[in-house]
């Protein structure tokens, strides 16, 4: 059903989905009001999109439509403006697919569940915490020099061979030795 009316704001034209829209030769869309089609738009994207994405896919189509105002009248203003929606629809499920969004998942405490930290739980950690310090210390003091300034200081082998005089394959066997009288230490209690 066409129907053709005259108005205060132009001439529309009654569109077979039932959506009157402006009919216009050429438009200046630094001029021209764009308000008028945001229910048109809004409608166009919830058939298309999710509820949340309608205003800012409407943002996106008006953003694109404005960085045009300085070229040349829009002939059909309207046909124009859909264009360039279904272009925004097309660039958004580009995006999508170079990042796979539908791959994500969301950041929720039962996917990552967060160890609660109970008296209990403070006290287990004091005391391996003292068992593991105590059996730093129980080691002889050049294997104790060696293992602290590889594994707390991070220097390689190299330069805590240069720094105690000693040979790279010297701290090596250092290392392995503290390691190992470590691992019998704590495996017993």
């Amino acid at each position: 059903m066409f129907r053709h009316e005259d108005t205060a704001r132009g001439t529309f034209r009654q569109e077979p989905g039932g959506m009157n829209a402006p009919i216009e030769q050429a438009a200046d869309v630094a001029t021209g009001s764009l308000e008028i089609y945001v229910p048109a738009l809004r409608r166009y994207f919830s058939k298309r999109a999710a509820p949340g994405e309608i205003d800012d896919l409407v943002q996106e189509v008006f953003v694109r439509i404005q960085a045009h105002a300085d070229g040349p009248p829009i002939e059909r203003l309207d046909r124009y403006l859909f264009a360039v929606a279904a272009n925004v629809l097309t660039d958004q499920a580009r995006r999508r697919a170079v990042r796979l969004e539908t791959a994500h998942e969301s950041l929720e405490e039962g996917h990552h569940p967060t160890e609660e930290l109970t008296p209990e739980r403070v006290l287990l950690d004091r005391e391996a915490l003292d068992t593991v310090v105590s059996a730093i210390a129980e080691l002889p003091a050049r294997t104790r020099d060696v293992f602290v300034l590889h594994r707390f200081e991070e220097l390689s082998c190299k330069s805590i061979a240069s720094q105690l005089g000693m040979s790279v394959s010297g701290v090596e066997k250092h290392i392995m030795k503290a390691l190992r009288l470590l691992h019998g230490r704590l495996s017993k209690d």
